[in-house]
């Protein structure tokens, strides 16, 4: 039986899906079956990140009202052995309700050591969706004030989901950003506002987000993917230290 984590943000523009993707890549590169959900309904992004645009036929919406089979609706994704997407639907209409999610996700953990569900932005329907039946929930910010008091946000509301694993990630991080003219003084006080534990940082990394927007995977000495690589040893229970400077 595989784990389901749903990885959000509350606030749009953070880069939660490239660190969904990347972190599905480097997952598989373990070994692992991965399976990526899109929980985007309507805006759906996944599918060309992953290489699967092209072939895309149904969603799992299709899945949901018995058009397909989930096997049809399961996609490989370009350039990543063990690495799956089951898309979001292509209309905001045919948006997956929670009570669904909670029949649907763990029926899929059968069959994949990791179920990674991309929240969309925003805490509405689309959010409790992806969240609900998640066991544990990776919290994705940058460090500036309005992306951590969302954090905050999505936080309290995971916790009544009953998500009580949640793990905090700082993306687009740069240490610079840290000094006596900041908004915050260092990491510590990112990490305090956003009341969430820390389980990684990752540096702003262009080529990993061009690459992953061209549906190919991203050079694996390129800074994100390593510190996505880091993550994803630290999801597998592995103790890895955060590095002193990115």
């Amino acid at each position: 039986m595989g784990i389901a984590s749903v990885i959000t943000s509350g606030k749009g523009g953070v880069g939660k899906s490239t660190l969904a993707v990347g972190l599905g890549r480097a997952l598989a590169l373990r070994g692992r079956r991965v399976l990526l959900v899109d929980c985007d309904a309507g805006l759906r992004s996944l599918d060309r990140m992953t290489g699967v645009e092209e072939n895309l036929v149904f969603d799992i919406s299709d899945v949901v009202f018995g058009r397909c089979s989930p096997a049809e609706a399961i996609y490989p994704c370009a350039g990543s052995d063990g690495l799956f997407l089951l898309p979001a639907p292509a209309s905001a209409d045919n948006l997956i309700r929670p009570a669904v999610m909670q029949r649907l996700v763990p029926l899929l953990t059968r069959y994949y050591d990791h179920v990674l569900l991309d929240s969309p932005a925003g805490v509405g329907i689309g959010f409790r969706s992806a969240a609900c039946a998640a066991g544990q929930a990776l919290l994705v910010c940058s460090p500036d004030p309005v992306c951590v008091r969302s954090a905050g946000h999505v936080r309290r509301l995971l916790e009544g989901l009953g998500v009580t694993d949640r793990r905090l990630l700082i993306n687009r991080f740069n240490g610079d950003f840290f000094d006596e003219t900041g908004v915050y003084s260092d990491l510590d006080g990112v990490i305090d506002a956003s009341g969430v534990r820390l389980f990684g940082l990752v540096p702003e990394d262009l080529t990993m987000a061009a690459a992953f927007l061209k549906g190919q995977a991203a050079p694996e000495r390129s800074p994100g993917i390593m510190a996505v690589s880091r993550i994803a040893a630290r999801l597998e229970g592995e103790t890895v230290p955060m590095p002193e400077r990115l």
